[in-house]
């Protein structure tokens, strides 16, 4: 198989999240355990930071892993979901896995694969932790996928956990409250491994608390105990948040021998999207119109979004918006601003939610939009009708994001 036939094979052929929604959530950690040890177990052979939570976790861990590679080491990181490759999901200092790698490594496991009916999601963290461990990097940050306890990633045992915040998001399979969800998130903290806990939450501070008291673990609440930020090449207000939590992650790396001046430190935060490749994150795509994106995509990510967007000045905000069809419409039609013209579209996946559909629901509330057959057309309509002071705002779902950058 070449490069496309591997990936067609991995998407088509595994369950996975992604394109399938609940009947790719496992229950277990039993498939990844059973792949650990058909690896010879990779995932000891490196050092880790695991970065959950709900928002912000993808943002944090290329800010760590940033800040790592100008102190000079060899990083990897391991994220998901990808906007444009697969192998968006599994670098070092900022290279996508080869190509060759990932055939290599699905055609020689392949039967195992099979046998195992491992998903999409167990195989790739699997291949992720080989790809670290036959590269030797000094140390690798792990983004946790979905939830914390019953993740794939959940096998590692990291120099430091770390839960960004909690929001009601994949309710479906987490919980339907603050409080379950943070037990699930807590999931990944260790014994005798400190945690960093980027927001404090009423609702959740007493489980993270009782989390790591149980496993005698030290915790650490980032917007408690960091007072300053520096600036990050990450745009959006919301990003304050997440440098708070990573200069108190880096502070109990550095407890760990490891070696990272404030040069560092600002250089990294600085040169994210350079040194890691991140994208989607208030990504500002043209001038003139003004046309940002956000892979935001529940409650609390929306909300940071909205107050950003009363941060700028235009004169008409014109919204392409779409969702997946199992989004709770409920929880985020509220904070979305009346006083713009909406393009509704669906994003290029199964479960993506019908545009006319959308529209419905949303002109149902007093929204004012049309529906369109993609995101590109919405886009290109968003365009045509928006003047040079105008602000296209483009988002609703990681999908519809990818489909534009």
């Amino acid at each position: 198989m070449n490069y496309q036939d591997t990936i067609n094979w991995m998407f088509s052929q595994l369950p996975m999240y992604q394109r399938q929604g609940k009947s790719a959530y496992k229950a277990d950690l039993h498939n990844t355990q059973v792949l650990a040890e058909h690896l010879n177990h990779p995932e000891f052979k490196f050092k880790t930071v695991h970065v959950g939570g709900t928002n912000g976790k993808g943002s944090t861990s290329h800010m760590l892993a940033s800040v790592l590679q100008e102190a000079g080491y060899k990083v990897g990181l391991y994220t998901s979901p990808h906007l444009k490759d697969f192998r968006e999901r599994i670098k070092i200092n900022g290279k996508e896995v080869s190509k060759q790698f990932v055939i290599s490594f699905i055609k020689k496991h392949k039967p195992f694969f099979e046998q195992h009916t491992l998903s999409f999601f167990e195989m790739t963290v699997g291949m992720a932790f080989d790809y670290f461990s036959k590269k030797k990097v000094d140390i690798a940050i792990i983004e946790v996928g979905l939830g914390g306890r019953l993740d794939s990633t959940n096998i590692i045992t990291p120099l430091v956990s770390v839960i960004t915040n909690i929001g009601l998001d994949h309710t479906q399979f987490l919980g339907d409250t603050l409080e379950k969800i943070a037990g699930e998130k807590a999931g990944i903290i260790k014994p005798n491994v400190p945690v960093v806990i980027g927001e404090t939450q009423i609702e959740t501070k007493s489980v993270f608390t009782e989390t790591a008291k149980n496993n005698n673990s030290e915790i650490y609440f980032a917007d408690q105990n960091i007072t300053s930020v520096l600036d990050s090449d990450l745009k959006g207000s919301y990003q304050q948040k997440n440098i708070k939590t990573v200069l108190q992650t880096l502070q109990i790396l550095k407890q760990n021998n490891f070696n990272i001046s404030q040069n560092n430190i600002a250089l990294g935060l600085n040169s994210v999207v350079s040194n890691t490749g991140l994208k989607g994150r208030w990504q500002i795509l043209q001038e003139s119109p003004k046309v940002i994106c956000d892979t935001a995509h529940n409650k609390e990510g929306l909300t940071y979004v909205v107050n950003q967007l009363k941060t700028e000045v235009y004169n008409k905000l014109h919204i392409v918006f779409g969702v997946v069809s199992d989004k709770d419409l409920s929880t985020i039609i509220a904070i979305l601003p009346k006083k713009a013209t909406y393009y509704f579209c669906r994003p290029n996946i199964s479960r993506g939610l019908d545009e006319n559909n959308l529209k419905h629901t949303f002109k149902a509330h007093g929204f004012v939009g049309k529906s369109y057959s993609s995101v590109n057309e919405a886009l290109s309509n968003a365009k045509k009708s928006a003047k040079p002071e105008d602000l296209i705002y483009v988002g609703g779902s990681t999908f519809i994001v990818a489909e534009i950058i």
